[in-house]
């Protein structure tokens, strides 16, 4: 299991539901990441996205029993994602309780560290470094489309 989020470096992940910027090499990043894989997002996530992100096993979590994601696989604990037909890796692509319920379990973290201070109220929690190993590393600079610079980042859990 892996986790893959986007935040500044105040932390935010999302503020009112939504994510506060819009970085199209994030998304790209994202897609290239988890195209061919397993999702698994909290049910905010998934009423913030709307719809099924095409070509990967969408999967939400949440606590409501009768609950119905079109298009979707639903559970209600991450302990029921071994009773469901997974693709790939699995990728926790958030919110911020499903993160932290999640890191003790994930074996890689990506993180698109966005460099800038953003007002929100959803946030990550930052990488215990004695934990986790940076393995890669790689800046985006801002440009026309991307307002902020970005570093794109793999860590991995220490053995």
């Amino acid at each position: 299991m892996e986790l893959i989020v986007a935040c500044t470096e105040n932390f935010v992940i999302g503020a009112n539901g939504d994510m506060p910027w819009h970085l199209p090499a994030d998304l790209k990043h994202f897609k290239e990441m988890t195209t061919g894989n397993t999702i698994v997002m909290g049910r905010h996530t998934w009423e913030s996205i709307g719809h099924v992100l095409p070509n990967r096993t969408n999967v939400v979590v949440t606590r409501q029993n009768e609950y119905v994601a079109a298009g979707a696989a639903v559970i209600h604990s991450i302990s029921e994602l071994e009773s469901i037909d997974t693709v790939g890796t699995v990728f926790i692509i958030g919110g911020g309780e499903l993160y932290k319920n999640t890191i003790e379990l994930a074996n890689k973290i990506h993180i698109t560290r966005i460099h800038a201070s953003i007002d929100g109220d959803t946030f990550f929690t930052p990488i215990d470094e004695s934990v986790w190993n940076c393995i890669s590393s790689f800046v985006q600079l801002s440009d026309d489309a991307n307002q902020y610079d970005m570093t794109f980042e793999t860590w991995s859990r220490s053995q």
